[in-house]
């Protein structure tokens, strides 16, 4: 599962720059948020050989399926740095990214995460890692506040065992209860989508948010909440951004829309940004996601720096703190961050947006952070 070089770029010595690239493609990973990452990932690639790739070297994605299984990673991460690459880039499941955080960090090989949010990516303070997206503290802190706004103070949430869903319970419940707020657990390993909605009118929620698994039980209890009449008034919501994609709206139909979740992205788009949205909406034969801008801004800062401090893998870890590159959605800076473990770029632009009920396929920003 390579990207093939641009004839462009091989005019040089024709020995490439590998970048390993950690994509969740199949089940249970969310394969098509695995999908939007490579696509971006992969045009990025496509551009930086067209101009010429890494000091007339053509740039080579080597990607490798990770499936949400971090075990099969961490195998992959061995896999890629026997075959020489320069870097890692991507991966999307948090769970999954904290054990190729740990391995490449184990290793010295650095790597770029691309889309994974939980703060403690690797146990210790690492040079070995940055990444774009906004660390789960930061980001659901805005959620939270977009909560109050509203005017919901008795939240429930959904839950599944994960380190990722508690973590980001933890992150609700310690911001919302200095400001009056409620966070009340619901344990979904005991309840069934049904039951859910008897726990909130028990308990007097006004919003129930899903920190499950997608499509199940999400989609079900969505269908179970929306039509109990005892419910018209609860809000759901789903901050992990399970509603970005097409794939929620077809499952779930007029019953996918004014579902809150956090997404990141501008308000508006730069001139780059709406360049590389035409190009991969193209590529995608949709609209792309943030997770697709995610990974052309990878390739975009890793190309940058190996073009500036050439491919030792030492000398680009050391180049985190000096990186500024113009991505789709901001300049790119990496920094240390309090209670972050990584090189983090504080902070990517953060919306609170749901599909409209009149047009599910347009978008209504609700809230920025």
């Amino acid at each position: 599962m390579n990207t093939p070089p641009s004839p462009r770029a091989e005019r040089a010595d024709g020995s490439s720059v590998r970048i390993g690239a950690l994509v969740p493609l199949t089940r249970p990973g969310w394969a098509e948020a695995g999908r939007h990452l490579l696509a971006g990932l992969e045009l990025a690639v496509r551009e930086v050989n067209a101009a010429g790739g890494i000091a007339g070297r053509p740039l080579e994605l080597v990607a490798r399926d990770t499936a949400a299984d971090p075990q099969r990673a961490a195998a992959a991460v061995d896999e890629l740095a026997h075959l020489g690459v320069a870097a890692l880039a991507g991966e999307y499941h948090s769970v999954v990214a904290r054990a190729v955080a740990a391995r490449a960090d184990a290793l010295g090989l650095p790597f770029l995460c691309s889309s994974a949010v939980l703060d403690e990516l690797t146990e210790q303070p690492t040079e070995w890692v940055a990444r774009l997206a906004p660390a789960q503290s930061h980001g659901w802190q805005i959620y939270a506040d977009f909560l109050l706004g509203a005017g919901h103070s008795r939240i429930a949430v959904a839950a599944e065992p994960s380190v990722y869903w508690a973590s980001g319970a933890r992150v609700l419940r310690d911001h919302l209860a200095p400001r009056g707020g409620t966070v009340i657990e619901l344990d979904m390993r005991a309840l069934a989508p049904t039951a859910v909605c008897d726990e909130l009118v028990d308990n007097r929620a006004t919003a129930l948010l899903l920190l499950v698994g997608y499509p199940e039980p999400a989609v079900s209890i969505v269908k179970s909440v929306r039509r109990d009449q005892r419910l018209a008034e609860v809000m759901i919501g789903a901050p992990a951004g399970q509603p970005e994609f097409a794939g929620w709206a077809t499952s779930l139909g007029g019953d996918s829309a004014a579902i809150p979740f956090l997404r990141y992205l501008p308000e508006r788009l730069s001139p780059l940004g709406a360049r590389v949205e035409t190009a991969l909406r193209e590529r995608l034969a949709e609209a792309p996601s943030f997770v697709a801008f995610e990974g052309y801004d990878t390739i975009a800062v890793l190309a940058d720096v190996l073009r500036s401090h050439g491919t030792d893998r030492a000398r680009t870890a050391e180049s985190w703190p000096r990186v500024a590159v113009e991505g789709t959605r901001g300049r790119i800076r990496f920094s240390r961050t309090p209670g972050i473990s990584v090189w983090q770029w504080a902070w990517a632009p953060i919306q609170v947006v749901d599909r409209d009920p009149a047009e599910p396929d347009r978008f209504r920003i609700l809230h920025t952070g």
